[in-house]
């Protein structure tokens, strides 16, 4: 050999000594996990090395079982786990695992030379986690989706955008809540639709034309539209979305629907007058109250709407029936005129009993904005009101029926005729046949 006689014989006593090469041509270089290109002879090496240290790295039998159960188990546990903890907790309880796992792996190579890969529990674990948000996704979209083909017909863009990033503030079902409701329909309709018996396309146009603009003063006060039936609208407030300012919400979009009648009326006109037509101005009554109801879907098992029902749900409708019975045009239920009172000119109508309600009901008209409240004319239409109401309730009729004559002669415009009428006839009536003697001032109507 090519030592032989070279080296002294005392220099390999006692030792192992491997001898190999490095060169390429000799076909002796190998790959291992830390190197690209190793001599053989270094493999050979380092296994002595294993034996003679009893530092062997081993993969025991049950290894892969354990993977297998780590993998099973972490993966379980994140799906139970998913809907309880929520996102955040999820992500701090899979990255506790993580470190786990990799510390247990650690520990276990290096001090008990034992080879554990987690790297299949984690990767199947976090594919799970994956999927999961993924899904959470793709569910979340739709439920927006959702919400938006339910409410966009009935509510602003806005509230259906807040709907759609906060599902949770939707209940349906059936939810009682205090809340405001809105009738309104338009006054001699009937007479209108004559004029376009041959021509339904022409009434159609006009009825889009209305219908249009009370819709949006409705949703930009934050209203819902219920439904429409016919010319008329009902609209609620506080729902689906509370609205701690829904009296005056929909006392605002009350006016503003008046404020946008008159328009399309001058429009109208203005339009008639071009083209030698006949108009016939649009008017419109609207009752407003407020109580509580029940909100949710309301119907059939194949056929629902987002609807609500209640007594306070009927009162309002009443209340939009008698505003061309009081020939006015905005009435007010108490709790409605009880929040709205500060902020609104409004003027006390009447002590009636509705039909289908024992119970009788103060109303109120209302008639303008805050900036009416403090005006000498209101404060002195205001006052004629209040003395008139006082005087029939006190059944001194002939004090009562000289206040209503002098409210006509400080209405010029006649706004309040219908009024006075209504109180004069009543007077006249009592006058022959006196109410009862344990009479409260209330007035039975008896119609709807």
């Amino acid at each position: 050999m090519f030592y032989e006689g070279r080296v002294p014989a005392d220099r390999f006593a006692q030792r192992l000594v491997l001898i190999g090469t490095s060169a390429s041509g000799l076909l002796d270089n190998k790959t291992s996990p830390l190197n690209p290109v190793i001599p053989g002879v270094e493999i050979h090496a380092q296994i002595l090395e294993n034996l003679l240290t009893n530092a062997t790295l081993r993969s025991p039998n049950y290894a892969i079982g354990a993977e297998l159960a780590a993998a099973f188990l972490l993966g379980v546990a994140i799906i139970i786990l998913a809907p309880i903890l929520g996102p955040g907790l999820l992500l701090l309880f899979g990255g506790t695992i993580i470190a786990l796992l990799i510390g247990t792996s650690w520990y276990l190579f290096k001090n008990e030379r034992l080879l554990i890969d987690f790297t299949f529990p984690l990767l199947s674990s976090s594919l799970i986690y994956l999927t999961l948000v993924f899904t959470n996704f793709v569910k979340e979209q739709a439920q927006r989706r959702q919400i938006r083909s339910a409410f966009g017909q009935y509510l602003s863009p806005a509230l259906v955008e807040e709907l759609a990033k906060s599902p949770e503030k939707l209940v349906l079902g059936g939810q009682q809540r205090e809340m405001t409701i809105m009738f309104s329909d338009v006054r001699g309709f009937t007479t209108i639709s004559e004029i376009y018996k041959d021509d339904p396309q022409g009434l159609t146009a006009l009825m889009n034309s209305f219908l249009t603009p009370l819709t949006n003063a409705i949703i930009d006060r934050k209203g819902t539209i219920d439904k429409y039936m016919g010319d008329a609208i009902m609209a609620f407030w506080s729902a689906p979305i509370e609205d701690p300012r829904h009296e005056l919400n929909a006392c605002e979009a009350a006016l503003d629907m008046l404020d946008r009648v008159d328009k399309l009326n001058r429009e109208r006109e203005q339009a008639a007058k071009e083209n030698n037509g006949l108009f016939i101005p649009i008017q419109i009554g609207v009752g407003i109250n407020t109580g509580k109801c029940v909100v949710g879907n309301m119907g059939s098992d194949l056929r629902f709407d987002y609807s609500v029902l209640g007594d306070s749900v009927n009162l309002a409708s009443r209340l939009e029936g008698q505003c061309k019975s009081y020939g006015l045009p905005i009435i007010l239920g108490s709790r409605t005129a009880s929040v709205a009172k500060d902020k609104f000119a409004m003027l006390e109508l009447d002590f009636i009993a509705v039909k289908g309600k024992k119970e009788p009901e103060v109303v109120y008209a209302l008639v303008g904005r805050d900036d009416m409240i403090n005006s000498e004319r209101f404060q002195r239409r205001h006052e004629v009101n209040m003395q008139m109401l006082s005087r029939y309730r006190d059944r001194d009729w002939d004090a009562a029926l000289k206040i209503i004559e002098q409210g006509r002669a400080s209405d010029p415009e006649g706004r309040f005729k219908t009024l006075y009428a209504i109180y004069a006839e009543r007077i006249r009536t009592f006058q022959i046949t006196p109410p009862p003697e344990d009479w409260n001032g209330a007035y039975a109507l008896d119609t709807k």
